[in-house]
């Protein structure tokens, strides 16, 4: 199984100047712990990481300390993550036939999680890993902050990665997307607009993405439990 990395984005929200893939957990930087998850996993066969160049040589260094048993290849990112994407799709070697997309954020996937979407992609055109919602959920007006709507909970579920896809058809739908100018916040949604099935695979609710620093709080006591 293929997976794409993206892992571009800074850390403004992080109160960071610089890639917060680079920012550290239990003194290994957060792409670390995405990376050994990713080589651990039983399934996958070939990475890309989905990065700007001027971070390559922090990735390599890091590669060094923490060397991977998998081909890794390094993918030069867009302006947005759908860009990214879009580029790491054309880098894929072309007997990939199906690719699993995967936040470098999400630094506290596990093995497991990357083997059972995996498995699942293999009889799927398109799957993303979810949980789901526990609290209750309100729409609200743009502008007048009042409740519009109250979705039946039941029918909620918090969109988690991996995210995975059948690449000619996820292909399709991002070329379709340069056309028409759509733009989204994740692979599923260019699936969804394509009129292409995606399914749920249960996701794990330890799998937060490190945005800001109390998700690399909460990321620190997780896996402090784990170790």
């Amino acid at each position: 199984m293929h997976l794409l990395i993206p892992a571009a984005g800074m850390g403004r929200r992080m109160g960071s100047n610089r890639n917060k893939l680079l920012l550290t957990l239990l003194e290994q930087p957060l792409i670390a712990w995405t990376l050994k998850a990713a080589n651990t996993s039983e399934q996958i066969t070939w990475i890309g990481i989905i990065g700007q160049p001027a971070d390559w040589p922090a990735f390599k260094a890091i590669l060094a300390s923490h060397p991977l048993t998998k081909p890794l290849e390094f993918i030069q990112g867009g302006t947005t993550r759908q860009e990214s994407v879009y580029n790491g799709l054309q880098s894929l070697p072309q007997n990939a036939t199906q690719v699993l997309i995967h936040d470098g954020a999400r630094c506290l996937a596990t093995p497991n999680l990357f083997d059972r979407c995996a498995q699942r992609l293999r009889h799927s055109p398109g799957l993303i890993a979810a949980i789901p919602v526990k609290d209750t959920i309100k729409i609200v007006a743009d502008r007048s902050n009042l409740i519009q709507q109250t979705p039946d909970r039941r029918q909620l579920w918090a969109a988690q990665t991996p995210q995975g896809f059948n690449v000619a058809q996820l292909k399709h739908c991002h070329d379709k997307a340069r056309q028409l100018a759509w733009e989204v916040t994740d692979d599923a949604a260019l699936f969804e607009k394509c009129s292409l099935p995606v399914e749920i695979v249960p996701g794990e609710e330890t799998n937060l993405k490190v945005t800001t620093p109390m998700d690399l709080a909460i990321a620190e006591f997780i896996l402090r439990q784990r170790l």
